[in-house]
C-alpha cells in the first residue's frame, strides 16, 4: 500500500490500526463463513483477546445473541452469516451475557463481492443503541401507563399493568409501587410485578420506614435514590436496611432505583424498581422513571380533585336539602304572618308600620332565594323535569315584556320590541317564561332613568334568537362569564349597592341548556349589556 506522499505502508498493520481506531464494532468472515477479523471495539465488548480471532467464535457467542424481539439467534441467522450468503442486512441485535446488562446494537451487514460479482465474504458493523432503544421503549411505556390509568378507577387497580409496562421497558426483574394513605399518612405497597411471575417470600409488600432504606429515603426526601451495587452499598447500615438488603441480594437483585411520586411539594408515593444485573445509566433511567412517576402523580391529582368536587356537590346537596326541609316552612309562615300584619298596620304608628313592612319585604326576598335555590337543585338533578310541549316563544316574550313594562320602576324607561307574529319551538312554557322574566328583570334593574331596553326575537334556520339589550351600567371586562355562577355579582353592582341574589342568570343558563340552547353576555355597542339566547326548534332534553 502506498500513502498519499508516496511512502510505502504495511497494508495489514495499517488496516488493523484503522479498524482499532473505530468506536463501532467490526466483524468480517471469508467465503466459507469463518470469522477472520474483528476490531478492538468488538473485543472490548465481548471480552475476547484483541490480537487474535478466537478459533471457535460461533461457539463463544452461542446463547448470547438474540434478535430484536428477544428470541435466541442461531449463528447461521446472524446478520454476518446472512450477508455472507449475499443479503444486505440492517437490523437490531441484542446480547445477553449472564451477570451483565443486556445490550442492543444496530447492525449493518453487507456481502464482500469479488471481481466476478460473487460473495467472497461479508462484513458487519455494529453500533450500541441500548440507550436509544430504551428511550423508544419508554415512549410506548408512557402510552401503556396512560391507557392503564384511564381504564382503571384507581391507581391500585391500574398498578399491575403500570408496573408491567415499566418493568418491560426497563428490562428489569421487578417493580413495586407504594402510595401514601391519605388517612394515616403512612406509605404502603399497592402493587408489584416480577418478570418471571414469581412471588418471592418477604420481597414484595414490606412496610417502608420513613428515612430508612431505599424506598423510605425517597419518601422522606422526595429525591430519587440509585444503588448501583447492593452488595457494596455501605450506607445501608441500619438493622432494617441490612435485612432488606439481604432479602434483595438473596433474590439476585443487583441494582435498585426508586423515584418519588409528588404533586408539588407533597409526597404521594414511591416507584421502586429492581434489576438483577449491573446497571450504569443512572441519569437516563432516572429521567425515564420520573416521567412515569409524573403520569401517576397527575392521575392521583385529578382523582383527588374529582373526589373534592363530589364532596362539594354532596355538601351543596345537603345544604339545599337543609334549606328545603328546615327553612322553607318557617319562612312561609313568617312571610304569611308578616303580610297579614302589614295589611293591618294602618292603625299603628309610622315606625311600627315601617318595621312590619320591612319584615314582610325581607321575608319575601329570602323566600324567593330559597325557592330559586331549590328550583336550581331540582333542575340540575333531574328531579324536576321539563314539561315539554309546543311553545309560541313570540307570545311568551310579548307577555313578559308587557308585564315588566307595567311594573317598571325606572322613570321614563323606553322599550323597543321587535317580535314575529308567531314563532314555535318545543319547550317548557313556564321555564322559558322564567328565563325571559329573569333577563328582562336584569335589563330593567341596571338601566338608568330615561334609558332604553331593546327586545328582539328572530327566526333563524332551525332556531330562534332572543336578544335583550340595555343601556345600563354594563359589566366589567373579565366578569361576564362569571355572572352565570351561583351568587356571583359583578363588582360594579356590588359597589353601587343594587339588590339581588346572583341566582337569576344561573337559573336562566340552566334552563336554556336543558332546552339544548346557549346563552351569552356581550357588551352593548353604546353602553350596557346585551344578552343573546339561541334556542333550537328541536326537542329539549
Amino acid at each position: 500500500m502506498v500513502g498519499v506522499d508516496g511512502v510505502a505502508l504495511d497494508s495489514a498493520r495499517f488496516l488493523t490500526a484503522l479498524l482499532d481506531s473505530l468506536t463501532v464494532g467490526v466483524l468480517a468472515c471469508d467465503h466459507t463463513g469463518r470469522v477472520v477479523l474483528f476490531n478492538r471495539a468488538l473485543s472490548d465488548v465481548q471480552g475476547h483477546p484483541a490480537d487474535r480471532v478466537p478459533a471457535d467464535y460461533p461457539g463463544l457467542v452461542s446463547g448470547v445473541l438474540f434478535d430484536a424481539d428477544g428470541q435466541p439467534l442461531a449463528w447461521d441467522r446472524t446478520p454476518l452469516m446472512r450477508a455472507s450468503r449475499g443479503e444486505s442486512v440492517d437490523t437490531d441485535l441484542i446480547t445477553k451475557v449472564p451477570g451483565q446488562q443486556a445490550r442492543t446494537y444496530s447492525v449493518t451487514a453487507r456481502p464482500i463481492l469479488g471481481a466476478d460479482g460473487h460473495p467472497q465474504g461479508a462484513v458487519a458493523v455494529s453500533t450500541e443503541v441500548t440507550a436509544v432503544r430504551r428511550v423508544e421503549r419508554f415512549r410506548g411505556c408512557h402510552r401503556a401507563v396512560e391507557h392503564a390509568l384511564i381504564a382503571a378507577g384507581s391507581v391500585t387497580e391500574a398498578a399491575p399493568r403500570v408496573l408491567e409496562a415499566v418493568g418491560t421497558a426497563l428490562g428489569w426483574s421487578a417493580t413495586e409501587l407504594f402510595l401514601v394513605d391519605e388517612l394515616t399518612g403512612e406509605l404502603g405497597a399497592v402493587g408489584h410485578w416480577s418478570a418471571d411471575g414469581s412471588e418471592p417470600d418477604g420481597f414484595f409488600g414490606h412496610t417502608p420506614i420513613k428515612g430508612t432504606g431505599v424506598t423510605g429515603r425517597v419518601w422522606q426526601t422526595g429525591e430519587p435514590v440509585w444503588i448501583a451495587d447492593l452488595e457494596t452499598a455501605a450506607d445501608l447500615c441500619t438493622p432494617y436496611e441490612r435485612t432488606r438488603l439481604d432479602i434483595c441480594v438473596g433474590h439476585g437483585i443487583h441494582t435498585v432505583l426508586a423515584v418519588p411520586i409528588c404533586d408539588g411539594g407533597k409526597s404521594l408515593g414511591v416507584l421502586t424498581c429492581y434489576a438483577s444485573v449491573p446497571e450504569v445509566q443512572e441519569d437516563l433511567l432516572t429521567v425515564l422513571l420520573d416521567g412515569v412517576a409524573a403520569q401517576i402523580a397527575v392521575f392521583l391529582g385529578l382523582r383527588h380533585a374529582e373526589e373534592l368536587s363530589r364532596q362539594l356537590a354532596r355538601s351543596q346537596g345537603d345544604f339545599l336539602a337543609l334549606v328545603g326541609h328546615e327553612m322553607r316552612t318557617p319562612l312561609a309562615s313568617i312571610a304569611a304572618h308578616a303580610s297579614m300584619l302589614a295589611e293591618e298596620s294602618h292603625a299603628l304608628d309610622g315606625e311600627s308600620h315601617q318595621m312590619i313592612t320591612t319584615i314582610a319585604r325581607n321575608a319575601g326576598t329570602l323566600q324567593s332565594i330559597v325557592t330559586t335555590l331549590l328550583d336550581l337543585a331540582g333542575l340540575e338533578s333531574g328531579t324536576v323535569p321539563l314539561d315539554l310541549g309546543v311553545v309560541d316563544i313570540a307570545a311568551v316574550v310579548g307577555e313578559a315584556v308587557a308585564a315588566v313594562r307595567h311594573a317598571a320602576v325606572v322613570p321614563d324607561l323606553q322599550f323597543e320590541v321587535d317580535l314575529p307574529h308567531r314563532a314555535q319551538i318545543d319547550g317548557d312554557v313556564l321555564r322559558l317564561r322564567q328565563v325571559v322574566d329573569d333577563l328582562l328583570s336584569n335589563a330593567v334593574k341596571f338601566s338608568r332613568a330615561g334609558g332604553r331596553v331593546s327586545v328582539t326575537l328572530e327566526e333563524r334556520e332551525n332556531a330562534v334568537a332572543l336578544v335583550i339589550a340595555d343601556a345600563g351600567i354594563g359589566i366589567p371586562d373579565g366578569e361576564r362569564d362569571r355572572l352565570f355562577e351561583r351568587f356571583y355579582r359583578a363588582g360594579n353592582v356590588r359597589h353601587q349597592g343594587i339588590a339581588g341574589s346572583g341566582l337569576g342568570l344561573s337559573r336562566a343558563r340552566l334552563i336554556v341548556e336543558l332546552h339544548g340552547g346557549v346563552i351569552a353576555l356581550t357588551a352593548n355597542s353604546q353602553a350596557g349589556t346585551t344578552v343573546t339566547v339561541h334556542l333550537p326548534c328541536g326537542k329539549a332534553r
